[in-house]
């Protein structure tokens, strides 16, 4: 029976550099190695996006997308779509609202992955297990700040996710998704108030039901 290759603490350290894990793993003859990270979590409104990345050369000035600014993010963007292969996956907020938000994320790594033109070897994925993946894996706390192929597919999903946000916020002025992304924000929850929630906003997610409740009670008080 062959063991998969898990990286210790003792073989890579959080600070030997944001390629340590590809070098601990390429060392094994486990290439190519995809990461795997999502963008939209935590917001309450417009989709997860859920990419996959399997980089073919090095790229300066990688980072956490958390940590870049737009148009550091942007401009990374552009170089590794150049030099990578992607695989990405939009889940809208009425399968978030069907599935739950961690199974939408589960399926969504897969899926991203299945989407690869190249078949990796080995896959890092952010912050926790994915069952059934077609290939051994490695789950890795903020993977996006330590492996490279994590932080790119962080950038992958981000800006994908942004733009998206932006279009909506010219269907959907009233809300401000273009400077908030969706999340939640005072000015989010302020025009959640005045017009409630459209059709992009994640109806399971606690702030736009209560304001659903909210509105549905002023509504039969009228």
């Amino acid at each position: 029976m062959t063991v998969a290759f898990r990286p210790r603490p003792s073989v890579v350290r959080r600070d030997s550099g944001l390629y340590a894990y590809e070098r601990a793993l390429a060392r094994r003859g486990l290439t190519p190695i995809a990461g795997v990270d999502e963008a939209g979590r935590g917001a309450c409104a417009g989709p997860l996006v859920v990419a996959a990345v399997i980089l073919r050369r090095q790229i300066p000035d990688l980072g956490d997308s958390k940590l870049l600014t737009a148009l550091a993010r942007e401009q990374l963007y552009d170089q590794i779509v150049r030099s990578a292969h992607i695989g990405i996956v939009v889940i809208p907020p009425a399968e978030i609202d069907a599935r739950g938000l961690h199974r939408s994320n589960i399926s969504g790594m897969r899926r991203a992955v299945a989407r690869l033109t190249c078949d990796p070897q080995y896959i890092l994925t952010d912050g926790f297990p994915v069952p059934g993946l077609p290939a051994p894996s490695l789950a890795v706390w903020k993977g996006d700040q330590v492996a490279a192929c994590m932080a790119a597919a962080s950038i992958v999903a981000k800006v994908t996710r942004d733009r998206m946000m932006v279009s909506l916020d010219a269907e959907f002025p009233s809300y401000g998704f273009a400077d908030h992304k969706g999340y939640v924000t005072p000015g989010h929850r302020l025009a959640l108030e005045a017009y409630g929630p459209c059709a992009h906003h994640r109806f399971s997610f606690v702030t736009v039901a209560r304001e659903m409740g909210e509105n549905e009670m002023g509504a039969g008080v009228a």
